[in-house]
């Protein structure tokens, strides 16, 4: 029995769960902490190790759905108590960054930190510690207490509602991203509305629900739907997420008329096409009308061409049997079949002399083939360094091609900035060692964090990330190839810090010098073409020496807005 409980023994005809409930509500956060730890324990033992408790027995389908139901209710009451612990988390970083900031003003009068830049600092930290606690990303996490504030400060009902299993964590999330245009008062307004209409709603599905957010929105505020939408159409954004077998998925937030126009564009287009004798089917027609629209292959559109880096190793490119994957900049891995054709077109053209023949439309002048090496061991790419602070474009592209996404723990948002490990203040070098590729949200680490630090002994280049609670999480970079037994033979008066490599791999990009220095260090770099905030440089590279690699203006949380969303 937990220490709190002890001494709780109800007396005769006193209830012991009453009892216990106020044992709880009198010890606080610790004695709750306790209480879902002893039933975590029984929980995970029972999940894992059930014996022959999930045997079925004939006539035993009512007792194992007695099982889902009270499962449901307690993962429902277990989302609305951590909807409130987010939030008192929150709070009390606030408290505690306010009272340090206090006992810093009283000894240094001059230097008082501004309120809102403290609330900021200590929100962000709460978005860390969420992000880390729950293996959500940043981006999720920032959602997630945004929402849950609503619900626990203005929607008592819905969140009430959670609790008893009447709502699904999501959808009162999604309700909660609804009402963030509305005051307080009228997110209590729609809080009563919703809470009347439950019963009746009892077995809605999500579109239904969806609308009957919007009605109550309606009701209890006609007169502000105009700057909702202007509210809603700043949200406006397209989205990338990885699909199996080399597909993917593209998803685009728009005006809702925006939206149906070019649906019902794509919709004519595959009749047209089907009445027409086409045998692809109605959605495959709708899929490449698409691609052929946005890439200017059809209704006079000039043909767009992008700059997109492609990582393959050559026995990939030689041999698609092997069984290495290809990594897209920006995406992540995708079977090496699906960008051989693309690459094998532009490598012919090369081969036969046809960028001479054909001028600068060829597929050839739009391929630049460079070597890379990797880590024998790790698969990961290999060092260089650079004695400026800011990282400069061959690095900082390299640091993008080796992390492919932002190394925070459980962010999937694209690489923003070349980061110092150790900050550049604190001694710190620019080099691949203490660099990793980030989002400009968790580029603010050192605010967030108690600690992130290289670990030197570890195999590959692993980063440990320590929350300011005391959560550890290590990341480490994608390994681009498989672990090779043997290490090819790598020149070391190239460059003598510089790892065994296996073979090289190859990054068909568009065409560009690169340094001297850089190519030394690991062969040839391709080089891209994409603006600086997109090639991973810092944008602040005026900020006095000493500030920390944070860029300027940026929303915490919209910059990750490319991650795929949740229900919210």
């Amino acid at each position: 029995m937990n220490h709190f409980a002890q001494g709780t023994e109800a007396a005769a005809g006193d209830d012991p769960a009453r009892q216990l409930l106020d044992a709880v509500r009198t010890s606080g956060p610790t004695a709750l902490a306790e209480l879902l730890g002893d039933q975590g324990f029984l929980l995970v033992e029972l999940a894992t190790q059930p014996s022959g408790l999930f045997s079925p027995a004939p006539g035993s389908s009512s007792q194992y759905s007695d099982v889902l139901r009270r499962l449901h209710e307690q993962r429902a009451a277990m989302d609305a108590l951590e909807m409130r612990c987010i939030v008192a988390l929150a709070d009390a970083f606030r408290e505690e960054d306010r009272a340090t900031a206090d006992a810093d003003a009283a000894q240094e009068p001059d230097a008082v930190e501004a309120l809102e830049e403290t609330e900021r600092r200590a929100e962000r930290a709460a978005i860390r510690d969420v992000s880390m606690r729950t293996r959500r990303s940043p981006a999720l996490a920032g959602r997630t207490l945004s929402s849950a504030r609503r619900l626990v400060e203005s929607m008592p009902v819905m969140l009430r509602a959670v609790a008893k299993g009447q709502l699904s964590e999501g959808a009162a999330r999604s309700t909660a991203a609804s009402v963030a245009a509305l005051t307080p008062a009228r997110r209590e307004q729609v809080d009563a509305l919703l809470g009347d209409r439950l019963a009746p709603l009892d077995g809605c599905g999500t579109e239904q629900w969806r609308g009957e957010v919007a009605a109550a929105i309606a009701e209890s505020d006609p007169e502000g739907e105009a700057r909702r939408h202007a509210h809603a159409r700043q949200g406006r954004s397209v989205s990338v997420r990885r699909g199996e077998h080399g597909m993917a998925v593209v998803s685009a937030r728009l005006p809702a008329m925006d939206a149906m126009k070019i649906r019902k564009r794509l919709s004519l287009e595959a009749e047209r096409l089907r009445a027409s004798g086409d045998r692809r089917g109605h959605q495959q027609i709708q899929a490449d009308s698409f691609v052929a629209s946005l890439l200017g292959l059809e209704d006079g559109i000039d043909r767009t061409d992008l700059d997109l880096g492609v990582i393959i190793t050559d026995r990939a490119l030689l041999n698609p049997g092997c069984g290495d994957l290809a990594q897209i900049e920006g995406y992540g891995p995708i079977t090496a079949e699906a960008v051989r054709a693309e690459v094998e077109d532009g490598l012919r053209a090369l081969t036969h002399g046809a960028e001479e023949s054909l001028g600068t439309d060829t597929a050839a002048a739009k391929l630049a083939l460079r070597r890379l090496y990797t880590h024998p061991t790790t698969g990961e790419l290999v060092a260089v360094e650079s004695i400026g602070r800011v990282f400069p474009k061959a690095l900082a592209r390299f640091i993008r091609w080796r992390d492919m996404t932002c190394r925070g723990p459980f962010c999937n948002a694209p690489i923003r900035h070349a980061d110092h490990i150790k900050p550049h203040a604190a001694g710190g070098h620019t080099c691949l060692d203490n660099g990793q590729g980030l989002c400009a949200f968790c580029n603010d680490k050192e605010e967030q964090t108690a600690a992130v630090e290289r670990e030197p002994d570890s195999s590959g280049h692993r980063v440990t990330w320590t929350s300011r609670t005391g959560a550890t999480r290590e990341t480490g970079p994608v390994a681009l190839t498989s672990p090779q037994v043997e290490a090819a033979t790598v020149d070391r008066t190239a460059d003598p810090a510089a790892e065994p490599a296996t073979s090289p791999t190859s990054a068909p990009a568009s065409a560009s010098a690169t340094s001297p220095a850089a190519e030394r260090a690991h062969g040839h770099a391709a080089d891209q073409g994409h603006d600086q905030a997109d090639d991973g440089d810092p944008p602040h590279v005026t900020d006095p020496p000493g500030q920390h690699d944070v860029p300027h203006g940026d929303d915490p949380h919209g910059v990750d807005e490319q991650l795929p969303r949740d229900s919210t």
